[in-house]
């Protein structure tokens, strides 16, 4: 029993729960409390992003060798294609269901939380996306040119970046989860959008446990290992990115979860947990073709031409590769495809932004959870190409 009690699923869920509960009660007093701690725990995660990104991924490029250039190449062709698979199969639902639906877009009543009390600003030492080029680089850079000193200091440095995750990003982050659904539940977006949440939400959930379950079936075909095993240990990662909202702010829990599996290779759950966290967005992608049809119904009283919705996801596809792992990073990054490819208005893009922001952590979670059968992908990979971490002891 202490075991469970002390287990991280356990401290999760109990986040989640207790911060639903003092949501529904407090008044503005605790809120600006609540909202402050929220923002200075958001932002020490934020922090630690770009430095669990580099102590992963460089020494892990440095452990592949010569190798490292084509497993990369491998990472981002299997990332895309996830991507694009899932923008096709929830282009097909949109077709299919959105013009049986009746979808209230407009819900009133809901409050605003307060201000935060002190606005602290911790900025990260670069964005996330800075930090992983120059992983890539710095990796591919150390293999090309053989430097020992920069491996053994990368090595070094990785094992640092694994003490603050296990001292300083887990134990804090059920007190942000807390602090996140105590907001949902001041504002009312948990009581009073639940109609709203639930008729869209339902069906782009369905479609998310379809693909990760057509992902790990096809990484375990592949990779003649039991997926299973890798899913089994995602649960929570799954909840951590419902909390948090952001494959970047999981990257911790993600990598514990990854680690535990028996058949994935600790060499491709460092280089490829941390990549794709970055470059794999599967959920969000498949939710936010969903939703653009679902608005363009509402608003427009058409859904987009076959011909429009097959450039939207071939290009939302590659755009998801360079969005960054941030709640609304998908979407943020997209808004380009979706003025000028559907040709939304600014209330079209709005409502966008919106509704995809009430089903954020959903798709999140399911970008995380796809992640661990895309890294069974690259340990099939390496095995079936006999390619081995190479012993840098020598």
């Amino acid at each position: 029993m202490k075991k469970l009690f002390k287990s991280l699923p356990f401290k999760l869920l109990v986040g989640v729960i207790a911060g639903m509960l003092l949501g529904l009660v407090a008044n503005e007093a605790v809120m600006n409390v609540v909202v402050t701690v929220k923002q200075l725990l958001g932002e020490i995660i934020n922090f630690c992003v770009p430095l669990i990104v580099i102590g992963f991924i460089a020494p892990s490029i440095t452990k592949l060798g010569k190798s490292a250039s084509r497993m990369l190449a491998v990472a981002l062709i299997i990332a895309y294609v996830s991507s694009i698979g899932a923008a096709f199969m929830s282009m097909g639902a949109g077709y299919a269901i959105i013009p049986h639906l009746s979808i209230v877009s407009e819900v009133e009543g809901l409050r605003d939380l307060p201000e935060v009390v002190f606005d602290l600003q911790i900025p990260a030492i670069m964005g996330v996306m800075s930090a992983l080029a120059f992983s890539l680089l710095v990796g591919l850079g150390v293999t090309w040119t053989k430097s020992k000193r920069t491996e053994e200091l990368l090595d070094e440095f990785q094992a640092i970046v694994l003490a603050i995750v296990s001292r300083v990003v887990i134990p804090i982050l059920p007190f942000f989860i807390a602090t996140t659904f105590c907001g949902l539940a001041y504002e009312g977006t948990i009581t009073k959008q639940l109609p709203v949440f639930l008729q869209v939400i339902i069906i782009v959930m369905v479609g998310h446990y379809i693909w990760m379950t057509l992902l790990y079936l096809l990484a375990g075909l592949y990779s003649g290992k039991s997926p299973v095993e890798v899913v089994r240990h995602y649960g929570p990662a799954y909840i951590t990115a419902v909390g948090t909202m952001s494959s970047a702010a999981t990257l911790a829990v993600a990598l514990r979860c990854a680690g535990k599996s028996k058949v994935l290779r600790q060499d491709m759950v460092d280089f490829g947990v941390p990549l794709f966290a970055n470059i794999h967005l599967c959920g969000s992608v498949l939710t936010e073709v969903f939703f653009v049809m679902t608005v363009s119904q509402i608003l427009y009283g058409k859904l987009p031409s076959l011909s429009t919705m097959i450039l939207f996801c071939l290009l939302l596809g590659i755009f998801a590769i360079g969005a960054p792992g941030v709640p609304g990073g998908t979407v943020m990054a997209s808004l380009g495809l979706i003025t000028g490819v559907l040709l939304f208005d600014a209330t079209g893009t709005g409502l966008m932004l919106t509704i995809f922001a009430l089903q954020d952590s959903f798709g999140t979670a399911c970008n995380v959870t796809g992640d661990g059968a895309l890294t069974l992908i690259l340990t099939g990979y390496a095995d079936k190409h006999h390619i081995e971490a190479e012993n840098k002891q020598a």
